[in-house]
């Protein structure tokens, strides 16, 4: 991968500034993955607050040199403050099997539980991942329905 042509940093308000090196200064920058789900570490745009894009990485895993993985950082942390899309680890208990019905789930963010409005708001990914939204619209994601416990299959079969 070729060298950044571009400094990433945080202004005094927390936000990130990206300058390139011909000196344009922009402030309030945005990464955006290309792909959030199926290839989060391949295509990241970082946007300015008018959505214009203002700088391009390849892949985050790419940025290896001490001066590339500041930035790295820097857009890992922004990314992880941005994007909340809990893993389920295990389906504890769903109140019926009819829709709406409450799930009681662990997931990699600690325990909890949501209302699922219809089977509609459960998208298969790929053959092995799905991606379920709440009735407020957060997303939880289910990365290899294979690696869930009995149970939690189980459960989940019914609404499938």
């Amino acid at each position: 991968m070729k060298p950044l042509d571009f400094q990433l940093s945080r202004n005094t308000f927390g936000r990130l500034v990206l300058t390139t090196d011909d000196g344009q200064v922009y402030e309030n920058i945005v990464p955006v993955r290309a792909f959030p789900i199926s290839a989060p570490d391949a295509g990241l745009a970082l946007l300015d607050e008018e959505g214009h894009e203002r700088a391009w990485i390849d892949s985050l895993s790419a940025l290896a040199s001490v001066a590339d993985s500041e930035v790295r950082a820097l857009i890992e942390t922004t990314l992880a403050e941005r994007e909340f899309t809990p893993r389920i680890l295990r389906l504890q208990q769903v109140s019926t099997f009819a829709t709406p019905s409450t799930w009681h789930v662990n997931t990699d963010r600690g325990e909890t539980s949501f209302v699922l409005k219809g089977e509609e708001d459960i998208r298969l990914l790929n053959a092995a991942s799905l991606l379920i939204t709440d009735r407020d619209g957060v997303q939880y994601r289910i990365p290899d329905i294979a690696a869930l416990d009995k149970h939690s299959r189980r459960l989940l079969d019914r609404f499938l």
